[in-house]
């Protein structure tokens, strides 16, 4: 479990919210936390949750990438600001293998990667504006652990990411326990919608939309 886990916040936990997947999460916060949709994940089957490492980075230079994943604690998400550039792929199969050894359970990234069929192989969680195979430089400094705007997002690290095929999501990192009781209320509430649906209710009159669809004429 990473060291970045706030309060009574357990993996059990976490395992609970991803379940309930990111469009729940996302309602149950009050419509907060979004990332910006066209981060999208490598392979639509990909799912990620855990703790946000971040990382702020040159566009085309991945030198801060191969730090953090030094500095990785197991857990953690890498969350990489590269400036949505998408010419270059800071991010391939090589530092998949060295993540994974150090324990961490996935990236996103705004910005592009490369050798997309090994990461998915590998089983490694990838979220990324796009895929370039163009290699990258190694010399820029950045930094690691601050906050970062990720694509419109801001991101502290500790912040909980929880990622699949509808997009991603950030729990602040005092805020998840708080988070995963409004999202359990609103998935019990949307179960019994489905439940009612069955039995022949509509979905206008269990969202109190007829009197709004009345005073349009229908």
């Amino acid at each position: 479990m990473s060291e970045a886990y706030a309060g009574d916040v357990t993996e059990a936990h976490l395992r609970r919210l991803l379940k309930l997947g990111t469009a729940t999460v996302y309602e149950a916060q009050g419509q907060r936390g979004s990332i910006a949709a066209e981060i999208r994940p490598v392979d639509p089957a990909m799912k990620l949750i855990g703790t946000a490492l971040t990382v702020d980075t040159s566009p085309g230079d991945n030198l801060m990438l191969h730090q953090a994943v030094l500095m990785a604690q197991p857990g953690d998400v890498l969350v990489v600001d590269a400036k949505g550039f998408t010419d270059a792929g800071p991010w391939g199969d090589v530092l998949t293998l060295a993540a994974q050894r150090a324990g961490i359970v996935g990236l996103i990234i705004d910005g592009s990667v490369r050798d997309s069929e090994a990461i998915i192989n590998a089983g490694f969680p990838v979220f990324s504006r796009g895929i370039s195979i163009r290699g990258t430089t190694k010399v820029d400094p950045g930094h690691i652990g601050g906050t970062i705007n990720f694509a419109g997002t801001l991101v502290k690290r500790g912040d909980i990411i929880i990622g699949d095929r509808d997009g991603l999501v950030v729990v602040k990192s005092g805020e998840v326990l708080e988070s995963l009781q409004s999202a359990e209320a609103r998935e019990a509430k949307e179960e019994e919608y489905r439940r009612r649906i069955t039995e022949g209710a509509s979905t206008a009159e269990l969202l109190g939309l007829l009197p709004t669809l009345q005073r349009y004429g229908w």
